[in-house]
């Protein structure tokens, strides 16, 4: 039976790193065909349930802030879309070119980008890896280090990558765990933004 549960553990963190229906089907797609496989949503906005609210960012290392620490406390009144990633991921590494196109379109008064860097191993605790690894992957937008597992813990977070979006009053309002589901993603994204309280 122990044998069968960790076999069942396996099978779900294997589905949950494996590719989405949605992404590029051949490793030599580029960032922008990936981000083209995603286009603003054309159907009505969906109705989002309220899951429940956001726990707080934990964390006091920042990069890209100019040292500023964010808190979601200090975000209210804006959409946050909060990510979960480790930089040696390569689901993580392939969400990232949609990611930059979601902060390079909303980022503003109404929408923050923050991802939240859970490393997996050893070398991904390193600041410094980190620092190179947003060079290389172009990553400008807000990275919480959650190398004491504050973050991570508080939303009781088992996958990377994972995203949640939050409402301007703090209450989380869509999860997506993977790659894919960008279009669904991009449309929950407008939703909130245009919901007014």
């Amino acid at each position: 039976m122990k044998a069968f549960a960790i076999l069942f553990a396996l099978v779900l963190l294997f589905a949950a790193c494996a590719p989405g229906d949605d992404t590029a089907a051949d490793a030599d797609s580029t960032d922008a065909a990936m981000v083209e496989a995603a286009p603003a949503a054309a159907s009505p906005l969906p109705a989002l349930p309220v899951i429940g609210p956001a726990p707080e960012l934990h964390n006091e290392t920042w990069l890209n802030t100019e040292g500023e620490v964010l808190r979601l406390a200090d975000l209210a009144g804006k959409v946050v879309l909060l990510e979960f990633w480790t930089f040696g991921c390569v689901n993580c590494q392939r969400v990232i070119p949609q990611l930059r196109a979601w902060h390079e379109t909303y980022a503003g008064d109404d929408f923050i980008l923050i991802s939240v860097h859970y490393p997996e191993f050893r070398y991904e605790r390193e600041i410094e890896n980190v620092r190179e690894a947003l060079v290389r992957f172009e990553v400008d937008y807000p990275v919480a280090i959650d190398n004491d597992r504050l973050t991570w813990a508080a939303y009781n977070q088992r996958y990377w990558p994972t995203r949640y979006l939050i409402d301007r009053q703090g209450n989380i309002r869509y999860q997506h765990i993977g790659e894919g589901a960008y279009a669904e993603t991009e449309a929950a994204i407008l939703a909130l933004i245009a919901e007014t309280s």
